[in-house]
């Protein structure tokens, strides 16, 4: 399914991946605990400006600050359009 969103300047749009339900040692963590996802996947990215680059692409994992971006929902799928500068890492 192509995502009808286009992103302009240097924002990006970010596909937010689910908070891990269970912990390493098999712990399951309730929904009053869960924290907010910092990392989700680029799904579509703006040209960039003159003065800055565009430096990710769509299929990048990333890592985001906990209250970046602007969150939308398309199709039941929840999505955080934000600034490229909003972005801390690219997780390889």
């Amino acid at each position: 399914m192509a995502l009808n969103i286009k992103p302009l300047g240097t924002r990006v749009v970010v596909k937010v991946q689910e908070a891990e339900t269970k912990t390493k040692s098999g712990i399951y963590i309730p929904d009053s605990a869960k924290e907010k996802p910092q990392r989700g996947e680029v799904v579509a990215v703006g040209n960039g400006t003159k003065d800055e680059a565009m430096e990710l692409k769509a299929g990048d994992v990333v890592l985001y600050g906990k209250y970046a971006g602007t969150t939308i929902e398309l199709d039941g799928v929840e999505y955080l359009i934000m600034n490229q500068s909003d972005i801390m890492a690219i997780v390889s």
